[in-house]
């Protein structure tokens, strides 16, 4: 199976490539062209997953097509921006053609949900990659960023914190993967839900924000430096799953929390007066601390002490 026909029979077909709202041309030709409405802005990502680095070597393909586009579109939901579509470059070590079939159907699922285009692509042959850039729009002026937090503001987060960093032990068969709490985490791991939602309601209300992908400490560390603010977390405010306690000690789990990554939820800051209204709206969201004047992020205890930070977060290079 040449490189055209793996995309005809596996991409161009699927539900997900034939078009949307914003897509004047989708996949097919040199380019996608996409129509913005008249104010808004065009919001563009790009994630490469390598497989060994970002997922398993053994993996379910339907999960990883899930996963892949979910993580993703999380970029989007950081910014508050509306889902247009996706493109795809693959690259494989072989035309299998039920991986492909099993990847392929996880993509459509995912890009149904989140309500994605696929807009292109491309393929290759060489060690499994999986190279996505995904498009949203924004009204103008509105778009979130890591840079706006002030002393005051409310620090939160969107829901659970650790739940795909005490995963992963199960997802590397390190660790039994029975009983509905392993379940749950799987779940946390391989299908991460974009807070798109979420990120929409924050538009005009939150003063900065990120998704937390790398670890909390991590990307509350690009507000602060964003921002030239001091984030203050506190240990006790931080919510961890029932999951979460049920499958690890509570050193572990709160070290999933603070520097586990794969989490895909939305950290931000917050005017106190913007949070009974959104907190009404999403029950899951939770304040872990607040914003100050200086620099970095400090982690407290229950009785105000300042606690020593070791490892903050996931770095390639590091």
């Amino acid at each position: 199976m040449g490189e055209f026909e793996l995309i005809r029979r596996f991409f161009a077909t699927a539900p997900c490539a034939q078009g949307g709202e914003g897509v004047a041309l989708g996949i097919g030709d040199d380019c996608a062209l996409l129509e913005l409405p008249p104010g808004e802005q065009l919001a563009v990502s790009t994630d490469t997953l390598v497989a060994g680095s970002h997922f398993p070597l053994q993996h379910d393909p339907f999960l990883l097509g899930q996963r892949a586009l979910a993580v993703s579109t999380s970029d989007l939901a950081a910014m508050g921006a509306t889902p247009i579509g996706f493109t795809l470059a693959l690259t494989l070590p072989d035309a299998d053609e039920t991986w492909l079939r099993r990847f392929a159907d996880g993509l459509q699922r995912m890009a149904a949900q989140c309500r994605m285009t696929l807009l292109g692509g491309d393929t290759t042959r060489g060690p499994l990659t999986l190279g996505m850039t995904v498009f949203g729009r924004v009204p103008k002026g509105l778009a979130l960023t890591r840079a706006g937090a002030r002393p005051g503001d409310l620090l939160c987060v969107g829901g659970s914190l650790g739940d795909g960093a005490g995963a992963l032990p199960l997802v590397l068969g390190e660790r039994p993967a029975d009983g509905e709490a392993a379940e749950y985490l799987l779940a946390r791991y391989w299908q991460p839900q974009p807070q798109l939602a979420l990120g929409q309601a924050l538009r005009g209300r939150a003063t900065a924000a990120l998704d937390i992908s790398d670890g909390l400490l991590a990307d509350c560390g690009h507000i602060a430096q964003a921002s030239g603010v001091a984030l203050c977390i506190e240990r006790a405010r931080l919510p961890l799953s029932a999951a979460l306690h049920e499958r690890l000690p509570a050193d572990e789990a709160l070290r999933c929390a603070l520097s586990g990554g794969d989490d895909y939820r939305l950290a931000f800051t917050l005017p106190a007066s913007e949070r009974a209204a959104l907190q009404t709206e999403f029950p899951e969201m939770a304040v872990i601390g607040r914003v100050e004047a200086g620099e970095g992020v400090h982690l407290y205890d229950e009785q105000g002490r300042e606690l020593a930070l070791a490892a903050r977060g996931y770095q390639h290079f590091g």
